[in-house]
């Protein structure tokens, strides 16, 4: 059984309102649009390399630390490693818990990474690389 039109325009409609994605962040950041970028990834994950501007804050730690490190009137948008991790859901689910407008950047800390945007590590930045799968590369013509 499929969906009536009007019912995939609702879910999807939905769907952008808790999702973002890599680009758009980073176009946000440089916007100086207000928000905080959280990594909810182990700290291990984190130190090996995380998004530049990113605050780390495992989603199990969230409830604990949310409040007392992020003002509640900011948006929030959660990331974890991969589009094969849920952890971003998780530690999305856990900020809409507590109030927050919160949403998930879909693609995670690889297609961060893999889209060429800055990235430091526990030693600093991190070499940008782009992706050819990722980034179309640009002709001349």
């Amino acid at each position: 059984m499929s969906l009536s039109p009007a019912e995939a325009l609702s879910y999807f409609e939905t769907k952008l309102l808790v999702e973002t994605d890599p680009s758009d962040v980073y176009a946000a950041q440089h916007a100086d649009d207000p928000f905080v970028l959280v990594d909810v990834r182990n700290a291990e994950a984190w130190d090996q390399g995380h998004a530049v501007g990113a605050l780390h804050m495992p989603y199990r730690e969230i409830a604990s630390r949310a409040a007392s490190e992020i003002a509640s009137h900011l948006p929030v948008v959660v990331y974890c490693w991969s589009p094969g991790c849920n952890g971003g859901a998780r530690g999305a689910a856990e900020f809409a818990r507590l109030g927050y407008d919160v949403r998930e950047m879909i693609g995670g800390f690889e297609y961060w990474a893999r889209e060429g945007l800055p990235v430091e590590g526990s030693d600093g930045p991190l070499p940008r690389r782009f992706d050819p799968l990722v980034v179309p590369v640009r002709t001349k013509g």
